[in-house]
This record gives C-alpha cells, sequence and structure tokens, in this order.
C-alpha cells in the first residue's frame, strides 16, 4: 500500500488537533520495552485505532498508543508499540509513523528493539548500540514513488546511524555503569526465530544481532535527513551449535529486565540533546 504526501498531512494534522505541539524527539519503543512511558509527564495519549491512516498494533506485546509528554524537560513523541512486516503491513504504512512525527516537528529520533544475539561475546540482557545493519526484509519503504517534498529518490546511507547521538550514547552508558556493546543489526521478515543455518548465515554476513523491525524506519528517517541513533535490547542468545527453543515470554521477561538500563539512557540522551 503506497502512502500520500497527502495521508501523511492528514494524520499529522489530526495529531496536531489533540494538542500535540513542537515535539522535539521522537521514540520507537520496541517489544517488552514500553516501561519509558511510566517516565513521561503524559500531557495526551492517542489509540492507533484513532488515527487516520495509522495501522493498529496487532502483537500482544504493543500497546498501540502514541504519547505525547514532557520528558527530562523535552516535549517527546513516544511509540508505544511499533508496526512488523510480518503484520502483514505495507513498508510505507509501518514507516508511516515516523513521516508524521518529522512533519509534527522532531529533530531526533530514538529507537529501541528486542532482538537476539548472533554475537556470542554478547550475552543476553545486555545493550547493543546500533552502529551499521544489513536489510534482509524483502521490501524497502522508499520503492514506488518518491515523496520528492520528504527527500531524494537516492538517499545516502553511508552513516544510518547519527555518529554525534551514538557517541552521546556510549558516554552516557559509561557514566551510567550501564553494559553497552556496539554492532551490527540485521533485520529480517518474522514472524518465526531463525534456524540454525539462518543464525550461521546472518553471523558471516556481519551481523551481531538479529531482530524483525527498525531498518525501515531508519532508512526513512535517512531520507528525510532526520538523525536517529538505535538501541537493541539482547534476549536471547543464537547459538547454532547450542540452540535451544525460546518463547516469547522469556523474550518479555528478560526485555523488562534490561530495559532499565536502556530507560537510564534515553532519559539521559533526551536531556542532553
Amino acid at each position: 500500500m503506497q502512502i500520500t504526501y497527502e495521508q501523511i498531512q492528514e494524520t499529522s494534522a489530526f495529531i496536531q488537533s489533540k494538542g500535540v505541539e513542537n515535539p522535539e524527539i521522537g521514540i520507537i519503543l520496541g517489544t517488552g520495552l514500553g516501561g519509558l512511558v511510566n517516565a513521561i509527564d503524559i500531557i495526551n495519549e492517542i489509540d492507533y485505532a484513532d488515527i487516520p491512516n495509522f495501522p493498529v498494533s496487532t502483537v500482544e506485546s504493543h500497546k498501540g498508543k502514541l504519547i505525547y509528554g514532557q520528558l527530562e524537560g523535552k516535549k517527546v513523541l513516544a511509540m508505544q508499540g511499533r508496526f512488523h512486516y510480518y503484520e502483514g503491513y505495507s513498508m510505507q504504512q509501518i514507516t508511516l509513523p515516523v513521516r508524521v512525527m518529522k512533519q509534527l516537528g522532531i529533530k531526533n529520533l530514538l529507537i529501541s528493539n528486542a532482538a537476539g544475539a548472533v554475537n556470542l561475546d554478547y550475552k543476553k540482557g545486555s545493550l547493543m548500540l546500533i552502529d551499521d545493519h544489513l536489510n534482509l526484509l524483502p521490501e524497502n519503504p522508499l520503492t514506488g514513488k518518491n515523496l520528492d517534498k520528504m527527500g531524494p529518490r537516492f538517499p545516502d546511507m553511508s552513516q544510518p546511524y547519527c555518529q554525534k547521538i551514538n557517541q552521546l550514547i556510549k558516554t552516557i552508558a559509561e557514566a551510567e555503569k550501564v553494559e553497552l556493546h556496539e554492532g551490527v543489526y540485521a533485520s529480517v521478515p518474522g514472524p518465526n526465530l531463525e534456524t540454525r543455518a539462518e543464525y550461521r548465515y546472518i553471523k558471516i554476513i556481519g551481523g551481531d544481532a538479529v531482530g524483525m523491525s527498525t531498518v525501515p524506519e531508519v532508512i526513512v528517517a535517512n531520507h528525510m535527513n532526520l538523525p536517529c541513533a538505535a538501541i537493541s535490547v539482547l534476549t536471547d542468545e543464537c547459538d547454532p551449535d547450542n540452540l535451544h527453543p525460546v518463547s516469547l515470554q522469556e523474550i518479555l521477561d528478560v526485555a523488562a529486565e534490561a530495559e532499565k538500563g536502556l530507560i537510564k539512557i534515553f532519559k539521559q540522551v533526551v536531556a542532553q540533546l
């Protein structure tokens, strides 16, 4: 499904009509990572189902609310729950919220996700700052007619994650004594977890972690020249020679514990941006 510039404007106007004014920072909260919302002084929250042109979160662990409020003295717009390719949405639907947040005025975008650790030096329960990514998804959010008012036909992706924000994140993690790895995130369609052979493949081509999101949003952010940074919460270890079945509940439990460090980092990043 193609998203038009007029639809982006319509969605933005609706959100503005709900009292959302001049948000400075956009935040996308991944699987099991909605706890940051508790730190936000909420001005308004809008159900995705009420927003024109917005998809609806179909994943149990994603609340499906757009949260507008104050965090560390800044106005933020936070997605409590994101959309995934495996839910049946087009890449343009998945990335519509990023387009809309930029239209509403955000200057920076912070993204979180839950991911599996392919690099076996990285243990579950730790965090990984994404330095680069591998796009293994079968579609691209920029396919189709280019939205010329939002960005160029062929956007550069030599530095998809903002070096300035990444450096700030590393400095904060060190100060807060939060373990933070750095690596390459591989995005796959899902919803099934990977086979042993697929984990080996991802490792061979340079992936340190694997998940089912984030890359479409980052591509669209780069298309609009919107600085972004992303942190993976590593919820399981993907050792193909010692692979055990993992349940969604286990992933959520690990995410909930590791999220404490993520919240510390994101709060300080918002304060200092």
